[in-house]
């Protein structure tokens, strides 16, 4: 991995201003751009560092996240469920043709994003689809090393005010990334020493991004922004879907 050391301090640094912009994407775009080198698990283990470290930064916006963790227990169960119940099942979580599922899941989120659908989850269907939401996303996650769907687009449509959803994005994101870090360190395959020293490195880059990203953000237009990412997302996704074929 270290021959691609640059490669990887600047796709870090691009991943941490898209977060800084729109509050989300370091890790779809640090495995999208990374899935393109390596497998998309040897990309999400040189995630763990900075996207814990910048999730907890999304977290402390002064507010306490227990209210908005006692309502979604449920979904971030099911998440490390999924997470760890997959990644048990798979004989190597370096699957072969995992850049194309990658690929496919970048394609979907970014066709939803694009589509702007605006789906609205009444809640008392709560307590029986977010344990199954989180489930799905931990299996996606165990596979790609992605844990926006369908956890994202369910976020956004229970109804929470922007500062609320930002604070469940991080703790969704959070909880993701410690399950994705047990699945990886229980394997022993892609979780190596040398693979956190390059994670931990990783996390300037990031936080310069997000930084940026942040200052960025009160001069553009988030919401063009936003729509270009998803259009970089469909290209990429494209290409890796479509790798091999």
């Amino acid at each position: 991995m270290t021959d691609y050391l640059p490669l990887i301090l600047a796709t870090f640094l691009l991943a941490g201003m898209v977060k800084g912009v729109v509050g989300l994407g370091l890790p779809t775009i640090a495995v999208g751009l990374l899935g393109l080198l390596m497998a998309p698990l040897q990309a999400a283990a040189l995630l763990i560092i900075p996207s814990m470290v910048s999730n907890i930064w999304q977290l402390c916006d002064g507010r306490s996240p227990l209210p908005m963790l006692r309502r979604l227990w449920p979904m971030l169960l099911g998440i490390v469920a999924g997470t760890l119940l997959v990644a048990a099942a798979l004989h190597s979580l370096d699957l072969p043709g995992a850049s194309r599922w990658l690929g496919a899941a970048l394609v979907l989120y970014a066709v939803l994003g694009l589509a702007r659908v605006q789906v609205r989850v009444a809640a008392r269907y709560e307590p029986w689809l977010a344990p199954l939401i989180g489930a799905v996303t931990g299996a996606i996650t165990a596979v790609t090393g992605v844990f926006v769907i369908p956890a994202v687009p369910y976020l956004q449509a229970i109804g929470l005010e922007k500062d609320d959803l930002i604070q469940a994005l991080g703790l969704s994101f959070s909880v993701s990334t410690l399950a994705l870090a047990a699945a990886l360190g229980h394997s022993g395959e892609l979780l190596q020493p040398a693979v956190l020293g390059l994670s931990a490195l990783a996390l300037l880059p990031a936080l310069l991004g997000m930084a940026a990203g942040q200052w960025l953000r009160k001069r553009i237009s988030a919401e063009r922004f936003k729509r270009w990412f998803f259009i970089g997302l469909l290209l990429l996704g494209s290409e890796l879907a479509l790798r091999g074929f």
